[in-house]
């Protein structure tokens, strides 16, 4: 590989602005020039106004780093869904998602688009990183095939590419993305170190620099999918504590005397990587001739539990003599984890499309969630005021820190069901998973 000013002179594009891109977009833009590409024009305008509706970058970090023109002279962030805009960068970044189908096979389009993308601008010495959760063996097998073919260029001879899987943790304003030790890899040693050299010089928690494209693949995938595992275990243990009569809460917290337990809580688990994630690595194993058996038991049983919170919910009403059918239920709770506005794969909607099967009549309430969203996305209505009414039974199903502050007995009708799916309202709950 011949010296470019690919050595010295990083003009970084970042392709997918959402949850990934963005915050990782401005922190390159502390230290580069950077062109954020996103093809949701609405999100882009949005983006050069100084806000951002995921609220993952704070409009002042935002705004400190924003130009008004795409200037490769000095550091700074211009969002643009013009191709041409990142004609002039030589480290392209693809952080567009990568999600799954009804039948929960992976979807790679928008990483193949984004490919199909880079490639008409791709140029002699550039490096394309990829940082979408995927198989491993989808950067080098599938992504680079479609570099070569859409820009004419020759893989590890005119350009090369890299692949560092993200770590952001919507919602988490303690562990921002610069503190999060990040992995790399790249298609050649020269490259990885290139590749590995860009992020440590912004990330300060450090980098891991993986041996091959592979392992860093595989390292990102397995992540999820352990912790999917541990979080069905707990399910499971809640399933039959509750069989037993037994408060699964207070065996968690004995339990996690001893130094080496691990502190998983039972729950629903959506969102677009501990829900997705598992899968990605199921289809591999399986295109080998594998059947993974514990990884796809944890996703059975995890995809069981919005149907199980509403027929405990149901259970516990009818023992308390109040009536199902057509009883008012206020669900606290519709995105996929508490603090974050991100309704994609939520599976709250697994325990009202159940209730609903009781003839139940339900309220959806979070100050968090966009009603557009999420009528868009599952063509259910919410509020994100408090209603100012009694309901039969009340769901929190989501931990969300303002729910702390709520007046539950305004809200409650005689009798009445507070079930806490988070365990988070302590005595204040009458049942919790």
């Amino acid at each position: 590989m011949q010296t470019t000013s690919n050595d010295f002179h990083p003009v970084i594009a970042v392709i997918g602005l959402g949850y990934v891109g963005l915050p990782l977009a401005r922190l390159f833009a502390t230290k580069y020039p950077v062109v954020g590409y996103d093809i949701d024009i609405s999100r882009v305008s949005e983006l050069n106004q100084g806000h951002d509706l995921t609220l993952e970058v704070d409009d002042t970090d935002l705004q400190s780093v924003l130009q008004q023109n795409a200037d490769f002279s000095e550091p700074g962030l211009y969002c643009s869904s013009s191709l041409q805009d990142i004609a002039r960068c030589n480290f392209f970044i693809i952080t567009v998602p990568t999600p799954v189908d009804k039948h929960n096979q992976p979807v790679l389009l928008p990483l193949l688009k984004a490919s199909e993308a880079v490639g008409k601008v791709l140029k002699q010495s550039d490096i394309v990183i990829y940082e979408s959760t995927v198989n491993p063996g989808v950067t080098e097998e599938e992504c680079v095939p479609v570099l070569e073919k859409v820009s004419g260029l020759c893989f590890n001879e005119d350009f090369f590419v890299g692949y560092s899987p993200e770590r952001v943790n919507p919602g988490d304003k303690t562990r921002s993305i610069a503190t999060i030790k990040k992995v790399t890899s790249g298609s050649t040693p020269e490259v990885a170190h290139k590749v590995d050299a860009l992020y440590a010089s912004v990330i300060t928690a450090g980098t891991h620099l993986a041996p091959s494209i592979k392992v860093a693949e595989a390292s990102k995938v397995i992540e999820n999918s352990q912790r999917d595992i541990n979080i069905a275990f707990v399910n499971e243990l809640a399933k039959i504590f509750n069989l037993l009569d037994i408060d699964t809460q207070e065996v968690l917290k004995a339990a996690g005397t001893k130094w080496n337990f691990l502190p998983f809580q039972p729950g629903l688990v959506g969102g677009h990587c501990i829900g997705v994630d598992p899968f990605y690595l199921a289809t591999k194993a399986q295109e080998v001739g594998y059947h993974p058996e514990i990884i796809l038991a944890g996703r059975r049983l995890n995809d069981s539990m919005g149907s199980y919170v509403a027929g405990e919910v149901v259970r516990h009403m009818l023992l308390k003599d109040i009536r199902v059918k057509e009883a008012e239920i206020l669900i606290m709770g519709i995105t996929f984890k508490e603090n974050c506005p991100d309704v994609r794969n939520t599976r709250v909607i697994d325990v009202i499309d159940s209730l609903k099967q009781y003839q139940t009549r339900i309220q959806v309430y979070d100050p968090w969630a966009d009603p557009l969203e999420v009528e868009k996305e599952y063509g259910l209505q919410i509020v994100t005021e408090l209603p100012e009414r009694r309901f039969d039974a009340i769901v929190l199903a989501v931990a969300h820190e303002t729910f702390l502050q709520a007046d539950f007995s305004k809200l409650r009708k005689d009798p009445s069901l507070l079930y806490d799916v988070k365990g988070i309202l302590g005595e204040q709950a009458d049942e919790r998973l």
